[in-house]
């Protein structure tokens, strides 16, 4: 037999961390690695879209943001007790090296481009404006209570460039146009 999923616990706005202290559910680190948990999710969507283009990179992005959400989702006073999975600098390099990858076959980019050309492509910059809040609210975390990896917050800083190369890649690779901003004067 299964377990339930639900617990009622939540239902008056408070939940536990790993390590089992409890917090309002508008606790600054639940938004954190909520917004974390709501780019992992995009970006599951993104890799379906992708049908193989650069596909194999996204659940290792994925595997890194389950490990920054629950970094984020520990007790910081307890989490050196805990045995939770590591963000590595290597993790951000991997991300650079991709890019530079997918860089090499692009055209310069000589103008700023708004998001759009394909269905995908739209997608993929969504999954970037979340990993931009998820930074946000992760500076602003640490900014509040110095309990943020900042490694954490250098590697959402690198994924949301990383998926706007991705987007540029998938932009070329579906052989769809960029739009060139062509600001009003």
């Amino acid at each position: 037999m299964s377990s339930k999923i639900y617990t009622k616990t939540g239902d008056k706005g408070i939940t536990s961390l790993i390590g089992g202290t409890k917090v309002a559910k508008s606790d600054l680190r639940i938004e954190a690695y909520g917004t974390v948990d709501e780019l992992n999710s995009y970006i599951g969507l993104c890799k379906d879209l992708l049908n193989g283009v650069v596909k194999n990179v996204l659940p290792e992005i994925q595997d890194r943001l389950f490990t920054i959400g629950s970094s984020l989702a520990c007790d910081p006073e307890k989490e050196p007790k805990m045995r939770i999975p590591d963000l590595q600098e290597a993790d951000i390099t991997l991300l650079e090296k991709e890019m530079d990858l997918m860089n090499n076959v692009l055209p310069a980019m000589k103008h700023f481009i708004l998001p759009g050309g394909h269905t995908t492509v739209s997608h993929i910059h969504i999954a970037r404006c979340i990993c931009r809040r998820a930074e946000r609210c992760c500076v602003r975390l640490e900014q509040e209570t110095k309990e943020t990896e900042l490694l954490i917050v250098k590697y959402l800083n690198r994924l949301s460039d990383y998926l706007f190369v991705l987007a540029r890649y998938a932009s070329h690779s579906l052989k769809a146009e960029e739009t060139i901003w062509q600001p009003r004067v």
